[in-house]
Protein backbone atom coordinates (compact mmCIF):
# COMPACT_ATOMS: atom_id res chain seq x y z
CA UNK A 1 0.00 0.00 0.00
CA UNK A 2 1.37 3.08 -0.94
CA UNK A 3 0.49 6.65 0.21
CA UNK A 4 2.67 9.74 0.50
CA UNK A 5 3.83 11.01 3.86
CA UNK A 6 2.85 14.39 5.23
CA UNK A 7 6.51 15.32 6.26
CA UNK A 8 8.62 15.44 9.54
CA UNK A 9 6.86 15.44 12.79
CA UNK A 10 3.64 15.30 11.27
CA UNK A 11 4.43 11.86 9.90
CA UNK A 12 4.48 10.41 13.32
CA UNK A 13 1.21 8.58 13.26
CA UNK A 14 2.23 6.22 10.03
CA UNK A 15 6.22 5.38 12.23
CA UNK A 16 4.41 4.34 15.37
CA UNK A 17 1.75 2.35 13.15
CA UNK A 18 4.56 0.57 11.74
CA UNK A 19 6.88 0.31 14.94
CA UNK A 20 3.81 -0.78 17.18
CA UNK A 21 3.04 -3.41 14.33
CA UNK A 22 -0.68 -2.02 13.53
CA UNK A 23 -0.28 -2.29 9.84
CA UNK A 24 1.07 -5.81 10.12
CA UNK A 25 -1.65 -7.19 12.34
CA UNK A 26 -3.86 -5.46 9.73
CA UNK A 27 -1.97 -7.78 7.25
CA UNK A 28 -0.42 -4.68 4.92
CA UNK A 29 2.77 -3.37 4.63
CA UNK A 30 2.86 0.75 4.19
CA UNK A 31 5.40 2.20 1.56
CA UNK A 32 5.69 6.07 2.34
CA UNK A 33 6.05 8.36 -1.10
CA UNK A 34 6.92 11.99 -0.63
CA UNK A 35 5.25 14.42 -3.01
CA UNK A 36 5.21 18.12 -3.22
CA UNK A 37 1.58 19.14 -2.40
CA UNK A 38 -1.90 18.16 -2.46
CA UNK A 39 -2.56 18.49 -5.93
CA UNK A 40 0.35 16.37 -6.69
CA UNK A 41 -1.33 13.88 -4.43
CA UNK A 42 -5.18 14.02 -6.22
CA UNK A 43 -2.79 13.29 -10.00
CA UNK A 44 -1.25 10.62 -8.72
CA UNK A 45 -4.33 8.85 -7.11
CA UNK A 46 -6.33 10.09 -10.27
CA UNK A 47 -3.42 8.17 -12.26
CA UNK A 48 -3.71 4.99 -10.32
CA UNK A 49 0.02 5.94 -9.98
CA UNK A 50 -1.01 5.94 -5.56
CA UNK A 51 -3.86 3.85 -4.68
CA UNK A 52 -4.14 6.26 -1.73
CA UNK A 53 -2.83 9.66 -0.66
CA UNK A 54 -3.28 12.12 1.87
CA UNK A 55 -3.93 15.49 0.28
CA UNK A 56 -6.13 18.40 1.20
CA UNK A 57 -9.78 18.48 -0.34
CA UNK A 58 -9.47 21.52 -2.44
CA UNK A 59 -7.59 19.98 -5.98
CA UNK A 60 -9.87 16.83 -5.03
CA UNK A 61 -13.10 19.44 -5.70
CA UNK A 62 -11.33 21.23 -8.88
CA UNK A 63 -10.64 17.64 -10.62
CA UNK A 64 -14.05 16.36 -9.88
CA UNK A 65 -15.69 18.00 -13.05
CA UNK A 66 -13.47 16.57 -15.44
CA UNK A 67 -14.83 12.74 -13.96
CA UNK A 68 -12.20 11.93 -11.62
CA UNK A 69 -14.39 9.58 -9.13
CA UNK A 70 -12.60 9.86 -6.21
CA UNK A 71 -13.32 10.73 -2.70
CA UNK A 72 -11.87 11.67 0.56
CA UNK A 73 -12.82 8.88 2.88
CA UNK A 74 -11.23 9.46 6.27
CA UNK A 75 -10.53 13.40 7.36
CA UNK A 76 -6.89 13.11 9.12
CA UNK A 77 -7.05 17.08 9.85
CA UNK A 78 -10.24 18.52 11.52
CA UNK A 79 -9.36 21.62 11.35
CA UNK A 80 -7.57 23.76 8.54
CA UNK A 81 -3.60 23.40 9.01
CA UNK A 82 -3.01 26.63 6.52
CA UNK A 83 -3.46 30.39 7.26
CA UNK A 84 -1.56 33.41 6.42
CA UNK A 85 1.39 34.84 8.74
CA UNK A 86 3.71 36.91 8.96
CA UNK A 87 6.92 37.64 10.92
CA UNK A 88 5.96 38.87 14.63
CA UNK A 89 7.90 42.27 13.72
CA UNK A 90 5.62 43.24 10.89
CA UNK A 91 3.65 46.21 10.22
CA UNK A 92 1.28 43.97 8.68
CA UNK A 93 -1.68 44.06 10.84
CA UNK A 94 -4.63 42.02 9.06
CA UNK A 95 -5.13 40.24 5.48
CA UNK A 96 -6.39 43.86 4.44
CA UNK A 97 -2.62 45.23 4.68
CA UNK A 98 -1.44 42.73 2.21
CA UNK A 99 -2.17 44.75 -0.63
CA UNK A 100 1.13 45.14 -2.55
CA UNK A 101 2.76 41.80 -0.32
CA UNK A 102 4.71 39.06 -1.46
CA UNK A 103 3.70 36.03 0.00
CA UNK A 104 5.52 32.57 -0.03
CA UNK A 105 4.11 29.39 -0.22
CA UNK A 106 6.01 25.82 -0.24
CA UNK A 107 5.48 25.76 -3.74
CA UNK A 108 3.23 26.48 -6.25
CA UNK A 109 1.41 22.74 -6.40
CA UNK A 110 0.41 23.57 -2.32
CA UNK A 111 -2.54 24.23 -1.12
CA UNK A 112 -1.44 27.31 0.27
CA UNK A 113 -2.00 29.13 -3.37
CA UNK A 114 -5.48 28.46 -3.13
CA UNK A 115 -5.79 29.37 0.18
CA UNK A 116 -3.81 32.71 -0.10
CA UNK A 117 -5.97 33.92 -3.23
CA UNK A 118 -9.41 32.98 -2.01
CA UNK A 119 -8.74 34.76 1.67
CA UNK A 120 -6.97 37.78 -0.50
CA UNK A 121 -10.50 37.53 -2.50
CA UNK A 122 -12.16 37.41 0.71
CA UNK A 123 -10.93 40.55 1.80
CA UNK A 124 -12.00 42.96 -1.41
CA UNK A 125 -8.50 42.21 -3.00
CA UNK A 126 -7.75 40.99 -7.01
CA UNK A 127 -4.95 38.35 -6.22
CA UNK A 128 -3.87 38.56 -9.77
CA UNK A 129 -3.43 42.09 -9.29
CA UNK A 130 -2.85 43.21 -5.23
CA UNK A 131 -0.76 40.47 -4.54
CA UNK A 132 2.34 38.19 -6.05
CA UNK A 133 2.15 34.35 -4.74
CA UNK A 134 5.97 33.16 -4.70
CA UNK A 135 8.04 30.30 -3.95
CA UNK A 136 9.63 30.31 -0.01
CA UNK A 137 10.50 26.80 0.36
CA UNK A 138 10.42 25.14 3.72
CA UNK A 139 11.54 25.37 7.17
CA UNK A 140 15.11 27.06 6.48
CA UNK A 141 15.02 28.46 3.55
CA UNK A 142 11.41 29.93 4.14
CA UNK A 143 12.92 31.67 7.94
CA UNK A 144 15.66 33.33 6.01
CA UNK A 145 13.17 35.17 3.16
CA UNK A 146 10.81 35.95 5.76
CA UNK A 147 14.15 37.64 7.65
CA UNK A 148 15.44 39.08 4.99
CA UNK A 149 12.37 40.54 4.04
CA UNK A 150 12.22 39.16 0.75
CA UNK A 151 8.99 37.80 1.27
CA UNK A 152 6.00 40.09 3.03
CA UNK A 153 3.90 37.16 4.59
CA UNK A 154 3.56 33.35 4.38
CA UNK A 155 0.47 30.66 3.07
CA UNK A 156 1.80 27.66 4.98
CA UNK A 157 0.58 25.97 7.15
CA UNK A 158 1.21 24.69 11.44
CA UNK A 159 3.84 22.94 11.03
CA UNK A 160 5.74 24.76 8.66
CA UNK A 161 5.12 27.96 10.75
CA UNK A 162 6.10 25.74 13.48
CA UNK A 163 9.74 24.89 11.55
CA UNK A 164 9.83 28.25 10.79
CA UNK A 165 9.78 29.72 14.85
CA UNK A 166 12.56 26.59 15.34
CA UNK A 167 15.24 28.24 12.43
CA UNK A 168 14.55 31.23 14.77
CA UNK A 169 12.10 33.60 13.19
CA UNK A 170 8.67 34.30 15.60
CA UNK A 171 5.58 34.19 13.73
CA UNK A 172 2.00 35.66 13.88
CA UNK A 173 -0.87 34.36 12.21
CA UNK A 174 -3.36 36.89 10.64
CA UNK A 175 -7.06 36.80 10.80
CA UNK A 176 -7.67 33.61 9.58
CA UNK A 177 -10.97 32.64 11.17
CA UNK A 178 -12.88 32.11 7.89
CA UNK A 179 -11.31 29.38 7.00
CA UNK A 180 -11.05 27.76 10.39
CA UNK A 181 -13.39 25.17 11.09
CA UNK A 182 -12.55 23.84 7.39
CA UNK A 183 -11.27 20.66 7.01
CA UNK A 184 -7.65 19.96 5.49
CA UNK A 185 -5.83 16.40 4.33
CA UNK A 186 -7.42 13.45 4.37
CA UNK A 187 -6.97 10.15 3.01
CA UNK A 188 -8.28 10.51 -0.67
CA UNK A 189 -8.65 6.79 -3.23
CA UNK A 190 -10.22 6.38 -6.36
CA UNK A 191 -14.24 4.79 -5.65
CA UNK A 192 -12.98 1.65 -7.39
CA UNK A 193 -9.84 1.27 -5.12
CA UNK A 194 -12.44 1.77 -2.03
CA UNK A 195 -14.57 -1.26 -3.25
CA UNK A 196 -11.87 -3.49 -5.13
CA UNK A 197 -9.44 -2.62 -1.41
CA UNK A 198 -11.70 -2.18 1.00
CA UNK A 199 -9.33 -4.01 3.41
CA UNK A 200 -6.28 -1.68 2.99
CA UNK A 201 -8.20 1.28 2.85
CA UNK A 202 -10.12 0.49 6.32
CA UNK A 203 -6.53 -0.46 7.53
CA UNK A 204 -4.41 2.38 6.43
CA UNK A 205 -7.44 4.85 8.47
CA UNK A 206 -7.22 2.41 11.54
CA UNK A 207 -3.57 2.21 11.77
CA UNK A 208 -3.23 5.94 11.42
CA UNK A 209 -6.28 6.95 13.85
CA UNK A 210 -4.09 4.78 16.38
CA UNK A 211 -0.99 6.54 15.55
CA UNK A 212 -2.79 10.02 16.02
CA UNK A 213 -4.32 9.30 19.22
CA UNK A 214 -0.80 7.79 20.73
CA UNK A 215 0.90 11.01 19.24
CA UNK A 216 -1.13 13.36 20.91
CA UNK A 217 -1.44 11.42 24.14
CA UNK A 218 2.92 11.66 24.39
CA UNK A 219 4.47 13.60 21.51
CA UNK A 220 7.80 12.92 22.70
CA UNK A 221 7.86 9.53 22.58
CA UNK A 222 6.09 9.83 19.25
CA UNK A 223 8.70 12.28 18.10
CA UNK A 224 11.48 9.28 19.41
CA UNK A 225 9.32 6.22 17.03
CA UNK A 226 9.41 9.03 14.05
CA UNK A 227 13.12 8.95 14.33
CA UNK A 228 13.68 5.64 14.87
CA UNK A 229 11.42 4.61 12.00
CA UNK A 230 12.13 7.13 9.73
CA UNK A 231 16.05 8.18 10.70
CA UNK A 232 16.09 11.01 7.78
CA UNK A 233 13.53 12.27 9.40
CA UNK A 234 16.22 13.79 12.26
CA UNK A 235 17.20 17.16 12.16
CA UNK A 236 20.87 17.16 10.85
CA UNK A 237 22.98 19.51 12.76
CA UNK A 238 21.36 19.63 16.50
CA UNK A 239 21.80 17.19 19.21
CA UNK A 240 19.17 14.73 20.15
CA UNK A 241 17.41 16.96 23.35
CA UNK A 242 17.49 20.02 21.02
CA UNK A 243 15.51 17.89 17.93
CA UNK A 244 13.29 16.15 20.14
CA UNK A 245 12.08 19.47 21.76
CA UNK A 246 11.98 21.30 18.46
CA UNK A 247 10.19 18.65 16.66
CA UNK A 248 7.68 17.80 19.18
CA UNK A 249 6.63 21.82 18.95
CA UNK A 250 5.76 20.82 15.43
CA UNK A 251 4.12 17.74 16.20
CA UNK A 252 2.03 20.18 18.96
CA UNK A 253 1.47 22.66 16.46
CA UNK A 254 -0.67 19.64 14.34
CA UNK A 255 -2.15 18.36 17.01
CA UNK A 256 -5.46 20.10 17.70
CA UNK A 257 -6.39 19.50 14.30
CA UNK A 258 -6.18 16.30 14.95
CA UNK A 259 -8.75 16.15 17.41
CA UNK A 260 -12.16 14.96 16.80
CA UNK A 261 -13.74 18.72 17.88
CA UNK A 262 -11.63 20.43 15.94
CA UNK A 263 -14.23 18.82 13.49
CA UNK A 264 -17.32 18.76 15.77
CA UNK A 265 -17.36 14.69 14.97
CA UNK A 266 -17.59 11.84 16.59
CA UNK A 267 -15.87 9.16 15.10
CA UNK A 268 -12.22 9.03 14.12
CA UNK A 269 -11.52 9.91 10.34
CA UNK A 270 -15.13 11.31 10.26
CA UNK A 271 -16.01 13.66 7.47
CA UNK A 272 -18.35 16.34 8.64
CA UNK A 273 -20.98 17.13 5.21
CA UNK A 274 -21.75 20.37 6.90
CA UNK A 275 -17.72 21.51 7.24
CA UNK A 276 -17.18 20.21 3.86
CA UNK A 277 -19.90 22.40 2.06
CA UNK A 278 -19.14 25.54 4.08
CA UNK A 279 -15.63 25.42 2.79
CA UNK A 280 -16.81 24.32 -0.88
CA UNK A 281 -19.15 27.34 -1.08
CA UNK A 282 -16.19 29.49 0.34
CA UNK A 283 -13.92 28.36 -2.67
CA UNK A 284 -16.51 28.66 -5.07
CA UNK A 285 -17.48 32.29 -3.81
CA UNK A 286 -13.82 33.29 -4.42
CA UNK A 287 -13.40 31.36 -7.98
CA UNK A 288 -10.97 28.90 -7.01
CA UNK A 289 -13.60 27.09 -8.27
CA UNK A 290 -15.04 27.49 -11.47
CA UNK A 291 -18.31 25.28 -11.24
CA UNK A 292 -20.47 23.90 -7.95
CA UNK A 293 -19.33 20.90 -6.65
CA UNK A 294 -21.84 18.81 -4.21
CA UNK A 295 -19.69 17.91 -1.03
CA UNK A 296 -21.38 14.78 -1.04
CA UNK A 297 -19.65 13.71 -3.95
CA UNK A 298 -15.61 14.14 -2.75
CA UNK A 299 -16.28 12.57 0.72
CA UNK A 300 -17.78 9.07 2.14
CA UNK A 301 -18.19 7.76 5.97
CA UNK A 302 -18.87 4.47 4.36
CA UNK A 303 -15.51 3.44 5.99
CA UNK A 304 -15.62 4.85 9.23
CA UNK A 305 -17.22 2.03 11.37
CA UNK A 306 -14.92 -0.37 10.33
CA UNK A 307 -12.35 1.97 10.89
CA UNK A 308 -13.44 2.00 13.84
CA UNK A 309 -13.52 -1.29 15.83
CA UNK A 310 -10.63 -0.12 18.46
CA UNK A 311 -10.63 1.32 21.31
CA UNK A 312 -9.20 4.93 21.54
CA UNK A 313 -8.64 4.73 25.55
CA UNK A 314 -6.05 1.48 25.26
CA UNK A 315 -4.19 3.60 22.70
CA UNK A 316 -4.11 6.56 24.71
CA UNK A 317 -3.20 4.25 27.92
CA UNK A 318 -0.44 2.56 25.74
CA UNK A 319 0.81 5.87 24.76
CA UNK A 320 0.91 7.25 28.17
CA UNK A 321 3.20 4.12 29.73
CA UNK A 322 5.46 3.80 26.50
CA UNK A 323 9.25 3.91 27.22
Amino acid sequence: MRSPPCGSAPAAPFAIATKLGWFRELGVTLDLIPLPGSTDCVKNVATRELAFSLPSIEPLAIIHPQGIKAKNYYAAYQGNTYGLAVAADSPIKSIADLKGARIGVTSMSSAGVIIARALIADHGMNPDRDVSIVVAGEAAQTAALVRGKQVDALSQFDTQYALIENAGVKMRMLDNEAIARFPANGFVALEETLQKQRGDAVALGQAYAKGTIFAVANPEAAVRILYEVFPQTKPTGKDEATAIRDDVKVLEARAPKWTLAAGGVTRWGENSLANYAAYIDFLLKWGVLKQKVDAADLITNDLIDDINKFDPADVARQAKGYK
